[in-house]
Parts: C-alpha cells; sequence; structure tokens
C-alpha cells in the first residue's frame, strides 16, 4: 500500500541539512556508477506542458519518476516512489517545496566544493520560487555574513529581504541593480526564467563562484559569454542533460567558438576525481538544470522519514 504525502508533510519531514547529505550522497553515487538519471523530457502544449524525468538508486532499493505540468497560472510536481525489487509503488509525493530544496541543496554542495572556504557575502539576482532555499542552502555550508538581493519588482525585493533576515539571521538587503548584487557577492546566485543574460562576466570579482540555476531551456540563458570565458572551473549536473537544456552554455559555448571541453560533471569534484578550486583567484560555475537523481534521493529519505514518524495517508491503487 502505497502513502500519499502533501506538501505539508515534506515541509516537515524535509529539513535543509538533511537534504544537503541526500543529495551530497546522489552525487557519489552518480560518481561511482551506482545512479542511473534519465535526462528531462517535455511535451510542449499551446497552453500546457508536461515535463517527467526518473532515476535510480539501486543500492537502497528505490527508483522513481518526477512529473509535473506548468501552465500559466500555476505548475504542479509530483514524485512516484517504488521499490526498485518489487516494483511496488512506495509512494506518491506532492513535490513543489521537495524540488526548490533539493535545487537549493545542488547549488549548496556545488558551493561547499567550488566556492572560496573563506567567503561570506552572497549576491542574488532573482526573489522567485527558487530563491528562497538557494540562500538557504549556501548558508548552511558557508559562514554567510551578509547578502544583497536584486529582482525587478522592489515590493517583493524588500519583502523576500525582511523576511529572509529574519529567517537565516544573516543581513539581507535589497541591490539597486543585477550588478550592484553581483559585484557583492563572493559567491552569486541567479535564479531567474531569463531569456537574455542577467549577470556579466565583466562584474566578477576574482575568486567568485557562481551558481546559475534558473536557466534550464536552451532557449533561455542567465549567464553572458564573458562570464563562461573567465572562468576557470564548469561544472553541471548533467553534462547529457546540460547539453540539451542548458542555454547559458550552448548559446554561450557557439558565442564564444568554442566546444564543451572542461566541462565536468559536479559529482566527480565531489567524489574527488574531477578538478576542484587551486587558487583564491579562480572564477568557479556550477550550471544546474536539476536532475531526477536528486528527487529520487530526497524522495526516499521523506519516505522513511514518513514511515517512521506515521506520517501521510494510505493509498490502495492496485
Amino acid at each position: 500500500m502505497a502513502l500519499f504525502l502533501s506538501e505539508d508533510d515534506v515541509r516537515e519531514l524535509l529539513p535543509m541539512e538533511r537534504a544537503l547529505e541526500r543529495v551530497e550522497a546522489s552525487f557519489l553515487a552518480q560518481s561511482k556508477g551506482e545512479g542511473i538519471n534519465r535526462s528531462r523530457k517535455r511535451i510542449i502544449l499551446p497552453h500546457c506542458s508536461l515535463h517527467y524525468m526518473a532515476a535510480a538508486l539501486p543500492a537502497e532499493r528505490c527508483l522513481g519518476m518526477k512529473i509535473y505540468t506548468v501552465t500559466r497560472r500555476d505548475f504542479r510536481f509530483g514524485v512516484l516512489l517504488y521499490d526498485a525489487e518489487s516494483g511496488e509503488l512506495k509512494a506518491v509525493i506532492q513535490a513543489d517545496h521537495l524540488g526548490r530544496i533539493r535545487t537549493g541543496a545542488a547549488t549548496g554542495i556545488a558551493t561547499k566544493y567550488l566556492a572560496r572556504a573563506n567567503a561570506s557575502r552572497v549576491g542574488l539576482i532573482g526573489t522567485g520560487r527558487q530563491a528562497r532555499t538557494q540562500l538557504e542552502a549556501v548558508t548552511k555550508v558557508l559562514q554567510v555574513s551578509s547578502a544583497k538581493v536584486f529582482s525587478r519588482d522592489e515590493r517583493r525585493r524588500q519583502e523576500f529581504c525582511r523576511e529572509m533576515e529574519a529567517r537565516l539571521g544573516i543581513h539581507v538587503e535589497p541591490a539597486a541593480s543585477a550588478e550592484e548584487a553581483a559585484r557583492f557577492g563572493e559567491v552569486i546566485v541567479t535564479a531567474t526564467p531569463a531569456r537574455e543574460p542577467v549577470l556579466l562576466g565583466e562584474w566578477l570579482q576574482p575568486g567568485t563562484h557562481v551558481n546559475a540555476v534558473g536557466a534550464n531551456a536552451a532557449n533561455r540563458r542567465e549567464l553572458d559569454g564573458s562570464a563562461l570565458a573567465r572562468a576557470s572551473r564548469i561544472a553541471v549536473d548533467s553534462l547529457e542533460q546540460a547539453q540539451e537544456e542548458a542555454g547559458d552554455l550552448i548559446q554561450g559555448f557557439a558565442e564564444l567558438g568554442r566546444g564543451w571541453e572542461g566541462v565536468v560533471e559536479l559529482s566527480s569534484v565531489v567524489s574527488g576525481a574531477g578538478p576542484r578550486r587551486r587558487d583564491e583567484r579562480e572564477i568557479t560555475i556550477f550550471k544546474s538544470c536539476g536532475i531526477a537523481l536528486w528527487d529520487v534521493a530526497v524522495a526516499a529519505y521523506v519516505y522513511q522519514q514518513a514511515l517512521e514518524k506515521s506520517k501521510g495517508k494510505e493509498l490502495e491503487l492496485w
């Protein structure tokens, strides 16, 4: 009998600290060939789109799929979690918050391994659906003292800063421009749906680490070509998926007349097989598209917690 777990259940059962642990473990499994990931596929209709992606962690006896729809008005996310041996459906999980927190956790892990250990200032561009968990995750892996935040809507920008300052206990202030936020940050996060670059390479200070998380379609981008040109390290979550939908890299590399040589999967960096930061002046980039392996990893944790704490509703489906 499967469990149905709501957004409220996920919020209660999945703190950021545990999400960071689970996503880091998924990177290690990926690096060892013990995690199976299938890239996102999309069906695009005039008024709605369907997106689906799947993964497995055989050593943990779990596999699953995230599936979601997007319309002009709403997003609807769900994860189906299965037992990898019996094929039994273990859980149906509402996955809006799950998706936000696992994406934030991936940024946290990238920052842990690619940013300077003494970085303490964060520049954030975007205050939308992903921004809160992005900033939270970075504060869990670094001793962050302050953040500057820019978004186009001044009211939302002010509200975001007040909320996150109270929640995280650090100084969070609005920036008057994306450039101001970027020049301030030793770690920069871009979390926007931009079709044109919101972060320019000329704004990056030596030693900066950039997490670009907002654009996961080939026709969208947040970084300009000069940001890529200045980076000594570029990591992605999945090379296969990035080559299909990382518009920052697809468009940027085309402008620069270069290929994907030197781009590595973050899993190799986490495992130690791939290159990490060599000195304090290197500029590093993590381009995140979001992969199903993270969803399955955190969903498995949420399911186990639900069993232990008697959460969720039982479903008899077949």
